[in-house]
């Protein structure tokens, strides 16, 4: 479960990193009113999940009230990245002299949590890591014991943060892990936290994603959930009861079993499609969840065709091949491709029952996934 800004924020504060002064607001009357209570300049800035605001205009500084007014009246109600913003952040200037990066997540390859600091804040992390890795310091937690202050300390002069304000960093970056930790979280991030010319640190943004297996422990965090500005899909999804994550690609990828799905995503991706999904409908799955996984596809606009990979152990094949067609009958012309192989319990039977006037059948994993990603690139030539 992803937090918005003010909420990180409200959450650091309570935990002794230093934020800017800030008020949430929904009309421009009561940005200036904030505004006008916190000091020029101040920064406007758009409340939605998403990264990279400022660079699409959800982000602006503002020196007088009529600044305010026109900024705040500029940014509710536009589009930010597929979200309509509704609240504004009225939030204290801050005047730095650098800016830093300090973050909490979790590396799925180390398997276990990793701590980072690096000087080029400002800008996305995904960014520096893929230019200069060794711009970015690390240093990987043992859960056991928690991130002690003198890894805390190492990771902060690894990065080359100057002396005169290691200890501040190192303690806000202490202190992040232990939000991290306590809460369940999936990543904590302060990008930039930023250096005053005094040499004080602040939270100028801040992320806060939460584990959402683990909002059973979190009664507080998850009273915070904002459906309005999750992904309308990843709530769908939450509704059929599937796990599924949201990609980037063109190719919608179904199956039941992570490793199975996996494996299709790599396949995809090594014969030179993009991912559009990962999707587990998971094991015993009828024919009414193979509907509901084909009208999850479907709703992506993203996707351009849809290979389906399915193992039958106590999966059986005749039932997938009846929730495929039962699910592509009802439409009058089959909106994308669909490549679908089956094999194990009842697959021969389901191959069968398969309608391939709907369809396209493969008996191998590597020849459906290739039909499947010459149909995305032949829509998209």
């Amino acid at each position: 479960m992803k937090l918005h800004e003010y909420q990180a924020k409200r959450r650091f504060a309570d935990a002794g990193i230093p934020v800017p002064t800030f008020e949430l607001v929904e009309t421009p009357e009561a940005a200036v009113e904030a505004a006008e209570g916190i000091g020029y300049p101040v920064a406007v800035k758009a409340q939605v999940k998403v990264g990279g605001r400022g660079k699409a205009g959800g982000i602006e500084i503002a020196n007088s009230a009529e600044d305010v007014r026109a900024a705040t009246d500029r940014i509710l109600g536009m589009d930010l990245k597929g979200y309509t913003v509704d609240q504004v952040l009225i939030e204290e200037g801050v005047d730095f002299a650098t800016e830093l990066y300090v973050g909490v997540t979790m590396d799925r390859t180390a398997g276990r949590p990793v701590a980072m600091v690096s000087t080029e804040g400002g800008v996305d992390i995904e960014e520096v890591a893929a230019r200069d890795p060794d711009a970015i310091a690390r240093e990987y937690v043992d859960p056991a014991f928690g991130l002690h202050h003198y890894q805390a300390r190492r990771a902060v002069y690894g990065a080359g943060v100057d002396r005169e304000v290691a200890s501040d960093v190192a303690a806000v970056l202490h202190t992040l892990y232990g939000l991290f930790e306590s809460s369940d979280g999936a990543d904590a991030e302060i990008n930039p936290l930023m250096v005053t010319n005094d040499d004080e640190v602040i939270a100028a943004d801040a992320v806060f994603n939460i584990d959402e297996d683990a909002l059973f422990r979190h009664a507080d965090l998850a009273e915070l959930e904002d459906e309005r500005h999750e992904d309308p899909l990843e709530q769908k999804a939450a509704d059929y009861g599937f796990d599924y994550v949201r990609l980037d690609g063109n190719v919608g990828i179904i199956g039941n079993g992570a490793g199975l799905v996996m494996t299709t995503l790599d396949l995809v991706d090594h014969y030179g499609g993009t991912p559009a999904n990962f999707l587990d409908v998971g094991g015993g799955a009828k024919a009414a969840r193979i509907a509901n996984a084909l009208d999850m596809v479907f709703s992506d606009d993203n996707v351009e065709s849809v290979v389906f990979n399915i193992f039958g152990g106590i999966t059986r094949g005749d039932e997938v091949a009846r929730g495929i067609n039962e699910a592509l009958s009802t439409f009058d012309e089959v909106p994308k491709p669909v490549t679908v192989r089956l094999a194990g319990t009842n697959a021969a039977e389901g191959m069968e029952i398969l309608d391939t006037s709907l369809v396209t059948v493969e008996d191998t994993l590597e020849a459906a996934v290739q039909d499947a990603v010459a149909a995305a690139q032949e829509v998209t030539a």
